[in-house]
């Protein structure tokens, strides 16, 4: 298969560096932002692992943190060029303050900062202050600050998720980043092997008091895996980096209308010199009830002789189906750091999630012909159990080499996984006619085992005070087993047979491997050029032992991405992103295997699935180093979407499946504005807005489609802190009505609020908020072809009023975290 990426013209790499050194000729070259300095007490003894921050002059935000070493050394790299303040804190110690100074002229010489030894009372003064803010803004991110925060209490990660700036989650739990799909999920660097329901059922599984914070890259690196056209959203779970023994405990209880939610856990971790000896458990137990309500009308299409498609409708159905689903999950994560030497640490992490999913469903279903006469009613049952433990191993390793007399820090890291996700789906699908049709009964029995190994390196050496490299590569192996057996009973005394049609086995092969190379160049202060280059050898096969849709594919792809940041004055600064990047098929995408909704609708994967490639461009502007105006366009190349389309006729009339498939191309543009306000003190408000448009083009199930609509994203999050440790936050969000592909959705949105109250000396809190307050979450939309109209209305259990408790114990000094991430991120995310 020949590379999209040959094709590819190098006027984007050529057009930022060209405007970098014009740029870089009217000014004299200086030195990179880095900034070093010591820490030390009155006596003039150093501060280990004491917290260095690094903030704007114009308005304290936290722009970096590091911490000192046990010679009360810190070095903070690669910061813009631009006027600051320096804190440093540290349990027992008084928060000292540096005086303003500007970068990089500061870097030449040391900064040095001494602290007081403080009592009780200042002590609760630098916890206080020390909590970040709910978002921060970055060049090429948006943060979101999960840890603390109010509306996480007792909730979910999808809940969290779902309320982060620009994202938003469809009827089939599909994740949008601004609109666009396709996203690169990533839990501590570790990359999930699922989309849609898979991926939704595990985030629901994922207590959001575990995170830490939430990323949402727009435009990621060549660093990152080439997978995730619409960017990548990294969850980070809390990391507990105090000294000695401690640790935290949590629990949570919501109810909503349908059921109760409850939620509790324990984590533990002892840091003492070299050692650092981790684990957590948590348990949790969601009671829910979904609703969803269809309206189908069917059509027969005939094109006689080159004359105009003419319909003639033949029939329509009615239907409404109510689920219980009631998880219960057990997560577990253990592991430890171990300092070899004082430039070398090993790790190993091992974690992992059983999930149980019993859920009974009832389905009402009315099928009418032409003239609307009623030919048949049915009633049925569906029961269906889940049970999916996972589990995963990391072995990982940094080293950080001694600079040479010319500078140049280099570090080297590798990591080595292996993960293992096992999916027992059994299914049981009773349907009653009101007829004289006997009751049929269909039974499913799916297996599925799938493998992940995979192991990489990288390399980052600074070259010189204006020229950093990193460099690395990776290799994985993914093996994917899935069996299913279909038995039918047509009931009265009918017997047990195996349904041929719907009975198979799928196993799936892949093998990638990939390399890249990054540069960054910084020839004067204000100015920044990075230029990366990726490529990935994919090679996969699919084998089934029932059809024909066997398949055998490698390709080699390049995946090019460039970055310019430029400081046109102290208040102004722009920066342009250009990528190209892949969203290759989840492996239950790609499995053929049916999953049955009622009598007349199923999920299926389609083998004949390809990848999808985009084309990347961002403009970005910031004002005052915290509004921004956005900028980005996208051409997408055969983009994947979920469709709900008529099953082939050899199956009967009135068959509805839900699958993926690909479309020629997909054209997007995106205006996002970011307003953080803070009125008064101690009010924030963060205000997001993105306002885009998205058009398709393709064919299916003889309709053509070239179509698109402008439509708009609004999220705004209030926070509020007063008295004594009491703060109240408020969120809302809203979701224009858009157009995706053959999908018409209707307007939506959802407001939350929550209050919390810091208790003994802030160790421990309680928090109340209750999510959807106005229940404005259902969604409502339209799926047309020329053969086919679908409106659904779909309810889930939103409206949830939660209470939690947190309990933090042990000791409060801190120290810097040594726990990495793995490297599987790619394989993971798309075994769903």
């Amino acid at each position: 298969m020949k590379s999209p990426a040959l094709g590819l013209l190098p006027w984007p790499l050529s057009f930022l560096f060209l405007l970098g050194l014009s740029s870089a000729a009217q000014a004299q070259t200086q030195t990179a932002s880095s900034l070093s300095g010591s820490i030390k007490t009155q006596a003039g003894a150093p501060i280990e692992y004491a917290t260095v921050v690094l903030h704007r002059a114009t308005d304290s935000t936290v722009v970096k943190s590091e911490f000192s070493d046990e010679k009360g050394l810190f070095r903070i790299e690669q910061a813009a060029a631009g006027r600051y303040l320096l804190s440093a804190s540290q349990v027992g110690f008084v928060r000292t303050w540096s005086k303003p100074f500007e970068l990089p002229a500061a870097s030449a010489s040391p900064l040095a900062l001494t602290l007081q030894a403080s009592g009780a009372t200042n002590l609760k003064e630098v916890q206080v202050i020390g909590q970040k803010p709910l978002y921060e803004r970055e060049a090429d991110r948006t943060i979101v600050n999960v840890e603390g925060s109010t509306l996480a209490a007792g909730n979910t990660s999808l809940d969290v998720l779902r309320r982060a700036p620009g994202v938003t989650i469809d009827g089939n739990d599909n994740l949008a980043l601004r609109g666009k799909q396709g996203l690169l999920v990533l839990i501590d660097g570790k990359r999930q092997p699922m989309t849609g329901t898979e991926l939704a059922d595990y985030l629901r599984a994922l207590p959001a008091d575990q995170l830490k914070n939430i990323e949402l890259i727009t435009n990621p690196p060549a660093k990152y895996d080439a997978q995730g056209g619409a960017g990548i959203i990294a969850i980070n779970l809390k990391k507990d980096q105090r000294q000695g023994t401690n640790g935290s405990i949590n629990s949570s209880y919501g109810r909503s209308f349908y059921g109760g939610k409850f939620t509790s856990g324990i984590s533990l971790n002892h840091r003492n010199k070299g050692l650092n000896v981790f684990g957590s458990y948590t348990y949790s137990e969601r009671q829910m009830q979904p609703q969803l309500t269809i309206s189908r009308d069917f059509f027969a299409v005939s094109d006689q002789g080159g004359n105009p498609v003419t319909r003639t409708f033949t029939g329509s159905s009615q239907q409404h189906t109510v689920m219980q689903p009631h998880g219960r999950s057990h997560t577990a994560k253990v592991g430890l750091d171990y300092t070899l030497s004082e430039r070398t640490v090993v790790g190993v992490a091992l974690n992992g999630l059983t999930n149980r999913i019993p859920q009974n469903g009832t389905n009402f279903t009315q099928l009418f012909d032409a003239q609307g006469g009623l030919q048949e009613t049915y009633r049925s049952t569906n029961t269906r159990a889940l049970k999916a433990p996972n589990g995963a191993v990391n072995l990982n390793f940094k080293h950080t080499f001694p600079a040479p007399d010319s500078g140049g820090a280099r570090e080297l890291t590798a990591d080595v996984d292996y993960a293992r996700y096992i999916a027992d789906r059994a299914q049981n699908l009773t349907t009653r006619f009101e007829s004289n049709r006997p009751t049929f009964i269909l039974r499913g029995d799916q297996e599925g085992d799938l493998t992940i190994k995979s192991a990489k390196a990288d390399y980052v050496q600074t070259l010189s005070k204006q020229l950093r490299l990193e460099a690395g590569a990776k290799v994985s192996q993914v093996y994917s087993d899935n069996d299913v057996v279909f038995i039918n009973n047509l009931g009265r005394g009918g017997l047990d047979s195996v349904d041929v049609g719907k009975t198979n086995r799928f196993r799936y092969d892949e093998n990638i491997s990939a390399a890249y190379g990054t540069l960054t160049f910084t020839p004067q202060p204000g100015l920044t050029l990075t230029g990366g280059l990726r490529g990935e050898q994919t090679s996969a096969t699919g084998r089934q032992s029932v059809g024909n849709e066997d398949f055998d594919r490698n390709y080699f792809q390049l995946f090019p991405s460039a970055a310019l940041k430029r400081e046109l004055s102290k208040d102004h600064e722009l920066s342009v992103s250009l990528s190209r990047r892949i969203d290759r098929p989840s492996y239950n995408q790609l499995n053929p295997f049916r999953v049955y909704i009622d009598a007349t609708t199923y999920n299926s994967g389609n083998p004949n699935l390809r990848p999808q490639t985009s084309y990347n461009a961002e403009l970005t502007h910031t004002f005052k180093q915290k509004y921004t105006t956005g900028l980005s366009y996208t051409n997408t190349h055969l983009p994947i979407i979920q469709v709900v389309q008529p099953a082939p006729a050899s199956e009967g009339s009135q068959q509805v499946v839900s699958t993926s498939v690909n479309l020629q191309t997909q054209h997007y543009y995106a205006l996002t504005l970011t307003v953080p306000l803070e009125p008064v003190k101690d009010l924030s408000i963060y205000n997001n807005a993105v306002l885009y448009y998205s058009r398709f083009e393709g064919n299916l199930a003889g309709t053509s489609l070239n179509r698109g609509r402008t439509a708009f994203n609004l999220s705004s999050n209030t926070t509020y802190k007063f008295g004594k440790d009491w703060t109240v936050e408020l969120n809302g969000s809203y979701q224009s009505r858009e157009v995706y592909g053959f999908l018409d959705v209707r307007p939506y949105g959802e407001v939350t609020a929550g209050v919390q109250k810091g208790l003994w000396d802030r160790k421990a809190t309680l928090k109340l908020n209750m999510s959807d307050i106005f229940f404005t979450s259902p969604i409502r939309a339209t799926s047309a072809y020329t053969n086919y109209v679908e409106n659904f209305y779909q309810r889930i259990d939103s409206r949830v009023l939660t209470l939690s408790f947190s309990y933090r114990f042990g000791n409060d000094k801190l120290s810097p975290t040594r726990r990495r991430s793995g490297g599987a991120e790619d394989e993971k995310r798309r075994a769903g």
